[in-house]
């Protein structure tokens, strides 16, 4: 999978919109946004590591809201 799709499925599947998802993961939002239009790519190991915590913390909007 390209960075494209993969920084958007984790995004979409934490149910955050980008500019949450970039406060919450303090990643500045031009560079999320950059990644998901294709223009830079983010390393590898930033998409697992993302994916890692996403899974094992099961980061979920609506969990964040109801903490």
């Amino acid at each position: 999978m390209d960075c494209k799709s993969k920084m958007r499925e984790l995004r979409e599947s934490t149910g955050m919109n980008r500019k949450e998802f970039c406060e919450f993961f303090g990643i500045p939002y031009r560079t999320v946004t950059d990644w998901e239009l294709d223009n830079r790519h983010a390393p590898e190991y930033v998409l697992r590591l993302l994916e890692y915590y996403i899974r094992h913390e099961n980061i979920r909007k609506e969990n964040m809201e109801n903490e």
